[in-house]
């Protein structure tokens, strides 16, 4: 059993290796944030965007589901067991991992291009034979599928430097693909036709560079060596093994954004743009909160697992989770009460009519009801794949995408995108339930009493910070009649002053910053 001085210093690492990826994904955000401004700005929620957003979410979502998906979870398990191995072996199962990857990594990339006819008609169905974004969006997914290998490979890198605490380089890597396409979009635009082909080649470019500052990153450890294929090897089929299952359970989330976005290109022109818009708000605090706990959290896990310390395992899981509730409760409510100005302020520029911006609002309102449960799932899945069990979250995965399908068909003709975002979220808090019960089954949560009183006490905290947001807000119309800087501020005004009526709630509740360090047994929740 870990001694308090070591539950201390197992807690502080776990908070700072978060805290690293979290600063890391917090930059990406806000230059993705710059990103999406600059090109709300010159498409706007026009055919074009809706192209380019469809088309640039095929290999996103590959990459997501294969790579930092099915490949990160079942590689890092695997790799943590070489780790504690001899340098020669480890050596010669990054090597076979490499050769592996590549060998179906090249065909894949070559198919993807030659097939981007029938990708398109197959994630925008929606696209008509004479709509002109169906050709648009072919044309953008023959120059962008070529990332997916990039970011696979970039994946292999992150999974490595993670695995040895180096979490900041695969943080910052994504801060690449936004200033190439800043870059793109204000200097390139005009001199390419369709305009948004520059951005198009901007996506390959920003792989190529994100791919290569992490290869730099992995050799200075010594573990990028020469690639070599052998499928038989222990280790490679290991990965396998765990990989198929996790292909869709690690990525559920995305599997159900996906669908959303299929089904959007049936309705009205603007709707795949609105659900990106809210999507890219939504996913900020999805991205530095429950990313940066979940990639932490699974070489903790799986060490803890590998020793069998039950009791750490439960303690560090119990730390994550307190921690995707304390900032997932406000991340969410905020994003309710302010889900019109936050749209208006960043994004109601340019090309963006008022219209657009209501339209996104009502999208960003539905998917903000499950952004707390879609942080807990992104914290009690790793949980599965640390203990080498993949099969029994695959089933939940396919549960929770089976729900959201049908929702999708129910909600999408009364409520058409706000439908679609609704049944996300919906799907969301099933998929939470089932991992939590699961894990509850096998005696890996902590004490329920406990967290049930530590999350009323942050939803307390929650409803305060709600009725600051409801009495200070203006009326409708500031956020589009005022100045760019007028709104920024008066946004800024009531994000700071909602975190202090949140966070001074807390603390009138007993809870401290030290809490965060975690010394569990002086937690709210007691």
């Amino acid at each position: 059993m870990a001694s308090p001085q070591q539950t201390s210093s197992e807690d502080e690492a776990l908070l700072k290796r978060g805290s690293v990826v979290a600063t890391g994904t917090l930059l990406s955000r806000m230059t993705g944030f710059l990103r999406d401004v600059v090109l709300a700005n010159i498409f706007g929620a026009s055919a074009a965007a809706d192209a380019f957003f469809l088309a640039f979410r095929v290999p996103n979502f590959f990459r997501r589901m294969l790579a930092e998906g099915a490949f990160s979870q079942g590689f890092v398990p695997v790799l943590a067991s070489f780790l504690k191995g001899p340098r020669a072996t480890l050596l010669r199962f990054v090597s076979v991992i490499q050769g592996n990857f590549l060998m179906v990594l090249v065909p894949v990339c070559v198919l993807g291009v030659l097939l981007a006819p029938w990708l398109m008609a197959l994630f925008a169905p929606g696209f008509g034979v004479d709509d002109p974004r169906r050709s648009l969006s072919i044309d953008v997914l023959r120059i962008t599928f070529p990332y997916l290998g990039f970011m696979a490979l970039s994946a292999y890198c992150a999974a490595i430097l993670n695995c040895h605490s180096r979490f900041a380089v695969p943080a910052l890597a994504p801060v690449l693909l936004n200033l190439c396409l800043i870059a793109a979009a204000l200097f390139f635009v005009s001199s390419v036709n369709p305009a948004v082909m520059a951005l198009a080649y901007a996506v390959l470019i920003a792989g190529l560079l994100q791919l290569g500052v992490q290869m730099l990153a992995v050799g200075r450890l010594g573990l990028l060596t020469r690639p070599r294929v052998d499928f038989s090897h222990e280790g490679s089929r290991s990965v396998v093994r765990l990989m198929g299952p996790a292909m869709l359970s690690a990525s559920a989330g995305q599997l159900n954004s996906l669908i959303d976005a299929m089904l959007a290109s049936f309705l009205v022109v603007g709707s795949v743009s609105w659900l990106y818009y809210s999507d890219r708000l939504f996913e900020l605090p999805l991205g530095i909160i429950a990313v940066g706990l979940s990639t932490a959290l699974l070489p903790s896990l799986s060490r803890l697992a590998g020793e069998d310390d039950q009791s750490g395992f439960t303690r560090t899981l119990a730390q994550g989770m307190r921690l995707a509730l304390l900032f997932g409760l406000p991340a969410a409510a905020g994003l309710f009460m302010l889900s019109e100005p936050l749209i208006a302020t960043i994004f109601g520029h340019g090309a963006l009519t008022a219209h657009d911006v209501r339209m996104a609002a009502l999208s960003l309102e539905a998917y903000s009801l499950g952004l707390v449960a879609l942080m807990l799932v992104k914290v009690c899945a790793p949980a599965w794949f640390a203990r080498l069990d993949t099969k029994t979250p695959l089933r939940y995965a396919l549960i929770a995408v089976a729900a959201n399908i049908v929702l999708n068909l129910l909600l999408i003709g009364h409520l058409a995108h706000v439908g679609l975002a609704l049944a996300t979220s919906l799907a969301a808090v099933l998929h939470a339930w089932l991992l939590l019960r699961g894990l509850g089954a096998q005696g890996l949560l902590p004490e329920a009493k406990r967290l049930i009183v530590y999350t009323c006490k942050l939803g307390i905290a929650a409803l305060l910070m709600l009725l600051f947001l409801y009495w200070l807000q203006p009326q409708p119309a500031f956020w589009f009649e005022a100045g760019v800087a007028g709104r920024a501020a008066y946004l800024a005004a009531l994000v700071f002053g909602a975190a202090a009526v949140y966070f001074a709630a807390l603390f009138a509740f007993g809870f401290r910053i030290k809490h965060l360090r975690g010394e569990a047994d002086k937690a709210v929740g007691n």
